[in-house]
Parts: structure tokens; C-alpha cells; sequence
């Protein structure tokens, strides 16, 4: 389930969607889905890009036209990060986050350039997964 609360501002002629930060806790060694979601219904998959980055911009996951890519994703991420595909069609582009080490804690972002909506999660970490 994904919760958060967005807020749509008109600048001009552009219109650009932002939502809250919403707040996820995950244990170290463990793993967490960090939510990210799009309203817009109206879109084809292939015009969508979806940038996922981490507190310091590094990239975490790329969705390039509806398609994974992965070829300049951050090597801390590599095989840690995981989309579900299935779920795409119904703008599902939650990203699961395996194995989790202390540098993950903080902020990441889930940008979906078509729509411009900015998803931001906050990865709270607690000790060890029991």
C-alpha cells in the first residue's frame, strides 16, 4: 500500500505534482519496498521514465521507456535493487531494496519525468532483522 499525500501547483504554464515525504522502516540485513506510484492512467508505458537516486543523486534504478535499465546504476545497488515489471502497466514502480547496510539509510526519490511527479521516501533503519 502506498501512502502519501501530493499536492499539484500550477508555475506559469507547467504544472508539477509534488508529495510529502513518506517515511519507511527497514531493518539492516534485511529488505524494504520503497513505494513509488503515478496517478496519471492516461500514459503509454513506453513514454514513461521513472529515475529512482538516493540522498547523495546516486542512481538506484532507471525504468527507461516502460523497460528496466540498470547499465549506470551505482555499483553499491547492484543486484540489492529490484522493480516488479508486472506491475508497470498499473504505474506501479515501487522498488524493493535487498540487504540493507547502514548507507542506505536517508532519502530517495522516484522521479517520473512524463507526469513530473517526484516521490520522496525517507529509509529509516532500525538494528538487525530478527
Amino acid at each position: 500500500m502506498i501512502i502519501g499525500w501530493c499536492f499539484i501547483s500550477a508555475f506559469v504554464v507547467l504544472i508539477n505534482k509534488v508529495c510529502l515525504q513518506v517515511p519507511v522502516e527497514g531493518f539492516i540485513g534485511g529488505s524494504v519496498v520503497l513505494p513509488c506510484s503515478s496517478d496519471e492512467h492516461d500514459l503509454k508505458l513506453q513514454d514513461i521514465n521513472v529515475f529512482w537516486r538516493d540522498k547523495d543523486s546516486e542512481i538506484v534504478y532507471d525504468i527507461i521507456s516502460g523497460k528496466d535499465s540498470v547499465e549506470r546504476q551505482n555499483p553499491q545497488y547492484k543486484n540489492r535493487a529490484e522493480t516488479f515489471p508486472e506491475e508497470y502497466e498499473r504505474r506501479n514502480f515501487s522498488i524493493k531494496l535487498i540487504n540493507l547496510n547502514h548507507t542506505d539509510e536517508g532519502e530517495f526519490s522516484c522521479f517520473i519525468t512524463h507526469t513530473d511527479e517526484l516521490r520522496t521516501i525517507q529509509l529509516i533503519l532500525k538494528g538487525t532483522k530478527k
